[in-house]
């Protein structure tokens, strides 16, 4: 396994994080593991394409049919008639 050292963290991060640690029950250390794993995580799910993520996110309410991802296309500015 790696080990990571991180150097000049903030006095108030460094409460926080035993705070953290303290309320779930395990080291300040393994909390820190456990935000970066989350951070890594989010990360990943995050970068599928924007009409991937719409989709996924109305699946339970019906949307069926794949919606198109639009690449290169210029968007024109809304025109208010002045």
């Amino acid at each position: 396994m790696a080990q990571v050292i991180v150097r000049n963290l903030e006095n108030d991060v460094k409460t926080v994080l035993k705070q953290r640690a303290s309320q779930h029950g395990w080291s300040m250390e393994e909390e820190v593991r456990q935000i970066l794993r989350r951070v890594v995580n989010e990360e990943q799910i995050a970068s599928a394409k924007l009409g991937s993520r719409i989709a996924s996110r109305f699946a339970d309410v019906g949307l069926d049919e794949p919606l198109p991802e639009l690449h290169g296309q210029t968007i024109a500015p809304m025109s208010f008639g002045v």
